[in-house]
């Protein structure tokens, strides 16, 4: 990664120094520059049980068990978050949002994504595409998938063409096809921001 502001510039493998005075000349807001693509993945697991609220990628569904979480449990938005911390090298959404610091009680994960949204752009990268996978044996997703893509590409400033969400069951196998628990994994590619 290229840094700007006195320190060194990459340059395709090349190495440079920024002069102190030249910097001192420009505005005061600079930002990192990034170079080349990066790549994260992200895993999330929840039980379900009665008296939560299922919420899916910002849509609330119509189930009779919601995911357990210390925030609202959108456990897509969760997945989502730690695959673009993962491309950033940065820790995952437990160490940077605790579960047990009691500003996130309850908390909406549109939080955890507007978040991520900054910390990307601060280091120089936008939404390459995200790959979304949610394991669930019911309720269908089908007719919300659309509405949840819309959702995840809104509040990470990207095109809905560059988010693609699938749903699986898990052939009523384990705690998963028992209707149990909900799984994700989200594949994250991001690309430099244009200057």
């Amino acid at each position: 990664m290229a840094f700007v502001g006195g320190l060194g510039v990459g340059d395709l493998g090349v190495r440079r120094r920024a002069s102190f005075a030249s910097q001192r000349r420009r505005p005061a807001v600079l930002r990192m520059v990034a170079v080349g693509p990066r790549v994260g993945h992200g895993f999330d697991l929840h039980r379900l049980e009665p008296d939560n609220k299922l919420i899916l990628g910002g849509v609330v569904l119509d189930h009779s068990v919601g995911c357990v979480g210390h925030s609202d449990g959108d456990a897509v938005y969760h997945c989502v978050v730690d695959s673009v911390l993962g491309a950033l090298s940065m820790p995952d959404i437990g160490q940077l949002f605790p579960d047990k610091d009691p500003e996130w009680k309850g908390a909406p994960s549109d939080v955890f994504m507007r978040a991520t949204k900054d910390l990307m752009e601060e280091k120089g990268y936008e939404i390459g595409n995200l790959d979304v996978t949610v394991i669930l044996e019911k309720p269908k997703l089908s007719p919300h998938k659309g509405k949840m893509r819309e959702n995840i590409a809104e509040l990470l400033g990207c095109d809905l063409d560059r988010v693609n969400l699938k749903a699986k069951t898990h052939e009523k196998v384990d705690a998963l096809g028992e209707n149990r628990a909900v799984a994700f994994h989200t594949v994250g590619m991001l690309v430099p921001r244009p200057l």
